[in-house]
């Protein structure tokens, strides 16, 4: 976290375009304190350096005097979308430089919301249990998080349960990863109200849950499940289809026909069908290049995985090309990234190795999935130090302040409130703690956040 934000305290950080703000600059201890004048001058960012011509006017000046509570205050109107530069001097000597940040109309009404949306447990073939994961992810700063086990939507709603009677901050959304016959084309069902797994009769989930409705549905609702006789005679069905007319040569007819299929359940349980790392070296390439290509421009899926699960740069590096690749042909994919862990502790390196900012209005589910949908969404690949994001230029540009300025502070929040969320789940804490932390994570979020209706 940078020293400045150790020492001063500016909110809120982000704010519409247009609006008459008050900005607070707060002081956080007294060997930091305002004492005498100031002037403050804030600058766009974006309008370049003194020596540009149009830069020279890049500047509105306040005279300020710390307030009872020695924290200086002015009123400022952003006239562009960009990050800001609040720049306070003592006479002519610049002693603080924080940033802010305004949104146009469309983003101003959204708060960033960063989690995972692919993720495993022991309950498949990850090290710690759902309950636990939930609370290490906590720790690490995530607002939302899916559980996603092969084969299994049932550990989800096992999360689920257990902090049911918590009013927390954390959203645990109801999830799996779907492997269903006839392809080895990984999807993950993220936020649908019922399994596509266990709708068919020799899944996992459905053999291990005893085919119960409780153990593949968030609210008792869920088709009718089917044999895999059944299933295979529907695919080839839907393969001769004209569904798969415009499929060349070298795309399986049957592959693509299931996808779809898996695609478009999960669109019925109100979920988000994201197509995973199709570059994951499996002793190949996950996917045939042939059939990615195809499916990337046909896309029947909603999201795109294009960072996730590994370090090397074959799958990360290679799924960011296609994905600019689609977008200069005018194909522009809602996007995530997810760490596709398999342990939630420091001991996997791979454990945040990349995660999604969703642009939201709420932490809710039905709203995360509606805006990654809407394209309200960027990748963060955290694998080194130096973030890198994935995504569109104005959305990486309002991450990049967020990583900055907004994670670091919001995430100290977060690391208490995961503990305790470790402590509920072992009987050394109780639902009220929780309550408390979750109000001070949306007292905090209205603090930085000025949202416009």
């Amino acid at each position: 976290m940078k020293q400045e934000l150790y020492n001063y305290d500016i909110f809120p950080m982000v704010f519409p375009v247009g609006e008459a703000t008050e900005i607070t600059v707060k002081p956080l201890g007294q060997h930091v304190k305002f004492d005498g004048d100031y002037r403050i001058v804030v600058q766009r960012l974006d309008a370049g350096s003194l020596g540009y011509s149009f830069a020279k006017w890049n500047h509105t000046d306040y005279d300020v005097t710390p307030g009872e509570d020695g924290a200086l205050r002015f009123t400022y109107t952003a006239d562009v979308e960009c990050e800001h530069f609040v720049r306070v001097y003592k006479g002519d000597r610049r002693i603080l430089q924080l940033p802010v940040y305004a949104l146009a109309e469309d983003m101003a009404c959204r708060i960033p919301l960063r989690g995972d949306l692919h993720m495993h447990t022991c309950r498949s073939d990850g090290r710690e249990d759902p309950a636990t994961v939930c609370a290490n992810y906590r720790k690490i700063g995530y607002d939302f998080i899916v559980i996603t086990d092969h084969n299994r939507y049932h550990p989800s709603l096992e999360a689920r349960r257990i902090y049911k009677d918590a009013d927390m901050a954390l959203n645990i959304l109801p999830g799996e990863e779907v492997h269903v016959p006839l392809t080895n084309v990984h999807i993950v069902n993220a936020g649908g109200t019922f399994s596509v797994n266990g709708l068919i009769e020799t899944s996992p989930n459905y053999t291990e849950t005893n085919g119960s409705i409780e153990g593949r549905s968030l609210d008792g609702n869920a088709p009718e499940t089917m044999s895999q006789e059944a299933y295979e005679a529907m695919i080839a069905d839907l393969a001769a289809s004209d569904l798969c007319k415009d499929c060349p040569e070298n795309v399986d007819k049957t592959w693509y026909a299931v996808c779809c299929w898996a695609f478009d359940r999960i669109r019925e349980a109100g979920g988000l069908a994201i197509y995973a790392h199709p570059y994951w070296i499996a002793d190949m390439w996950h996917v045939p290049e042939a059939f990615n290509q195809y499916i990337l421009r046909n896309h029947p899926f909603d999201a795109f995985e294009v960072l996730g699960g590994e370090n090397y740069y074959e799958q990360n590096g290679f799924q960011t090309a296609a994905y600019y690749e689609e977008y200069k042909a005018g194909n522009v994919l809602p996007i995530v990234g997810s760490t596709d862990s398999h342990g939630s502790t420091e001991h996997n390196r791979n454990g945040d190795i990349c995660s999604t900012i969703v642009f939201a209005h709420a932490n809710e589910r039905t709203d995360i999935i509606a805006s990654i949908k809407d394209k309200y969404s960027v990748a963060v690949d955290t694998i080194s130090k130096e973030y890198r994001l994935v995504g569109e230029f104005r959305y990486q540009k309002y991450a990049s302040f967020l990583m900055e300025n907004w994670y670091p502070v919001h995430d100290r929040l977060a690391a208490v409130d995961g503990e305790i969320m470790r402590e509920y789940y072992v009987g050394d804490a109780d639902a009220c703690e929780l309550a408390v932390m979750k109000k001070k994570s949306d007292a905090m979020f209205k603090k930085y956040f000025k949202t416009k209706a």
